[in-house]
This record gives C-alpha cells, sequence and structure tokens, in this order.
C-alpha cells in the first residue's frame, strides 16, 4: 500500500487542460440524457456515481477501494465505469475482509492520500470497526492536530428488503456517538451528490450513510447541484416542507416516508415541517430547535433502534434547549427492539410505516381519540 501512495503523490501533477476536457465529457454526458419533463431528474445511484467521479478526476489522491468495486463495477453500480476511467491503481478490488482494506485506507489517509472505502453493507463495517474508531476517528485528537485522516466510509445503511437482521441493521447512532467521526445519511440525489463530494473534501474521516432502496429513486435536481464545484455543508439540516402544527425530523428514506404522512395530515388540516437532518454528527440542533419552537411539537423518526437512538437524543437536545415551548408529549417513532426479521410481513412490522406517522402526528396534535382522552385524564 505504501507503494501505491507513493504513486498517487507523485501523480498529483495532473494537467489542468486534461482535467478540463474530462469534467466537461462527464457533464455533458449527465446533461444530454432525455428527460420527460423540464424538470431534471437523475437517480441516487448516478448522483453518487457522477460525485465520486467529478472528485478523482479534480484530485489524483482520491481513490476507490472495496469488494467488487472494479471488474464488477460495485454491487450496487455506484462505480460504473469508474475502472474504465482511473485503472486499477485508483479504483482497487479487494479480497472479502473489511478489516484489512479498511487498514489499509486509513494507512493511506495517514500519507496524505484521500481513500473512499465501500463497504457492501455497513454491517460488514462491524469487521473494520477498530480501524474506524480507533484509528480513523481518533487519531487527530491523540496526535495533537499532527494526523489528518481524510477519508470516508461508504455504503448501504438500514434495511433493504427480505435480506434478514445481519444486512438490516441501521448504524446512525453507533458512528453519530463517536467523536472524530463525521456521520452523513443523504435522501435526494442532491444530497448524494453534495454530501458525497463535502465529505471526500473533508480533512476529517465521514461515514457515509447510503440507502440501498434508495439508489433507483430519481429526484429533480437543480444546474447548481450539476456543477462540478457544488457541495453542501456538513452539519446542516434541510427543512424539505415547511409546516406550524408539528416538526418532523428524519433521514435517508424515511424522509419520503414523512412527507409522504405530511400530505396525508395535510388533508386533515394538521401542518406538518419535515426536517432532513441530512448530518447525523454533526447534528444540527439550530435548526431543530427553532422548528420546534415554531410548531410547539415533535416527531422523530428513524429506521434504527429506539434504544439510544438518534430521535433519543434530538429528543433529548429540544428538552434542554427548548422545554418551553413544547406544547405535547415528543413522539419517537423508530424500528422495532428486535433484529431484523426475514418474513415480509413481520419484516414491515418491525420499520416504521407512513400510518406509524400520521399516527404520532395527530396524538401530539391532540388530534386522536386515546390522545384526547390523556389530555383530559
Amino acid at each position: 500500500m505504501l507503494g501505491i501512495a507513493k504513486q498517487r503523490v507523485a501523480s498529483a501533477g495532473i494537467g489542468a487542460s486534461s482535467l478540463g476536457r474530462i469534467l466537461i465529457h462527464h457533464a455533458r454526458s449527465i446533461t444530454s440524457r432525455n428527460y420527460s419533463s423540464p424538470v431534471k431528474e437523475i437517480t441516487v445511484r448516478d448522483a453518487l456515481n457522477s460525485a465520486l467521479f467529478e472528485e478523482m478526476a479534480a484530485d489524483p489522491k482520491v481513490f476507490l477501494m472495496g469488494e467488487e468495486v472494479g471488474e464488477y463495477q460495485g454491487a450496487y453500480k455506484i462505480s460504473k465505469g469508474l475502472l474504465e476511467k482511473f485503472g486499477p491503481e485508483r479504483v482497487i478490488d479487494t479480497p472479502i475482509t473489511e478489516a484489512g482494506f479498511a487498514g489499509m485506507g486509513v494507512g493511506a489517509a495517514y500519507y496524505g492520500l484521500k481513500p473512499v472505502i465501500e463497504f457492501m453493507t455497513f454491517n460488514f463495517s462491524m469487521q473494520a470497526i477498530d480501524h474506524i474508531i480507533n484509528s480513523a476517528a481518533k487519531s487527530n485528537y491523540m496526535s495533537a492536530g499532527q494526523i489528518s485522516v481524510p477519508m470516508v466510509f461508504r455504503g448501504p445503511n438500514g434495511a433493504a428488503a427480505g435480506v434478514g437482521a445481519q444486512h438490516s441493521q441501521c448504524y446512525a447512532a453507533w458512528f453519530g456517538s463517536c467523536p472524530g467521526l463525521k456521520v452523513l445519511s443523504p435522501y435526494s440525489s442532491e444530497d448524494a451528490r453534495g454530501l458525497l463530494k463535502a465529505a471526500i473534501r473533508d480533512p476529517d474521516p465521514v461515514v457515509f450513510l447510503e440507502n440501498e432502496l434508495l439508489y433507483g429513486e430519481s429526484f429533480p435536481i437543480s444546474e447548481e447541484a450539476l456543477d462540478s464545484s457544488f457541495v453542501l455543508p456538513i452539519g446542516k439540516a434541510k427543512i424539505e416542507r415547511e409546516g406550524r402544527d408539528v416538526t418532523i425530523t428524519a433521514f435517508s428514506r424515511m424522509v419520503g416516508f414523512a412527507l409522504e404522512a405530511a400530505k396525508i395530515l395535510e388533508k386533515e388540516g394538521i401542518s406538518a415541517e419535515v426536517i432532513n437532518l441530512r448530518s447525523i454528527r454533526p447534528l444540527d440542533r439550530k435548526t431543530i430547535n427553532a422548528s420546534v419552537r415554531k410548531t410547539n411539537r415533535l416527531v422523530t423518526l428513524e429506521e434504527g433502534f429506539p434504544q439510544h437512538g438518534v430521535g433519543a437524543e434530538i429528543c433529548a437536545s429540544v428538552v434542554e434547549e427548548s422545554f418551553q415551548y413544547l406544547d405535547a408529549p415528543v413522539e419517537r417513532i423508530a424500528g422495532a427492539d428486535v433484529p431484523m426479521p426475514y418474513a415480509a410481513n413481520l419484516e414491515r412490522l418491525a420499520v416504521p410505516q407512513i400510518e406509524d406517522i400520521v399516527r404520532a402526528a395527530k396524538r401530539a396534535c391532540y388530534r386522536s381519540s386515546s390522545a384526547k382522552i390523556a389530555a383530559t385524564a
């Protein structure tokens, strides 16, 4: 790996004219697609792929490493075409040994490179947890700032469909609890592009939690977001929908569920504000608390386990900073407190559904019969 590191550093003198031609060609390949409406749309998969391409083209220190990222073009085709464009020294296929290639990535980051480590699922990142936490997350602090670890750990996180307990856990709360890491979780194509580019450019290790079921989803995207210079700020949430009656916080796939629930609630006279967290660590407490101070109610939503979850941290923040603004108890919606079942009917019961969000928001607004009884008891 040291030999590869030396080659990467030595190749840093890529010509500006060559880089310009690469970026122009890739931009044309994106914008030349035919869309069925005036609004441009791309899939989350293409957004991630284009972000990787642009960052690798712009900075020869960036390289991708993981299982099947090269010849097979990625288990989920996120790295499609990258091996052909950048070669096997920058798109590196590895054996099935997360501890091995994650550790090699940390070593490369120590030498000034910018590795992007792909896990086929974040459940398998547990094989590499020592390198992620003890080597990547803590080195800058333990070296008094002398060692920077600019790297990204990325891949699908949380439940997919019918893949069982060992492929379905959400690790947002796990990694979000560790100082030294930044933890991002995109929802839309704009999130995926802007946050991944920001993560690759960041001087600290970033855990980038994607969702397998979102890869094929298409989202509208602006011309600005398609520009190669586009990045989103780390640590800043996005208000996806403004409202006045109840705040709903969510991240990743659950943002879409929250937006669908908000449409249903609107028909019943409840105006829900939906916050797309985008960043788990750092958490945008300012935006969350400002919203709660406006709506006076809070519903947190996540796929992960309820105990010690992201929602629990959000609730603590609101109670500490905005308790006097709350007009109803906080509602927490999370996955069931069990390993993910394999059977489809049980799997659905273990993952939050749109109707769960609607019921919780109505309880917070005292619009359900049980909430009314509780309020008058």
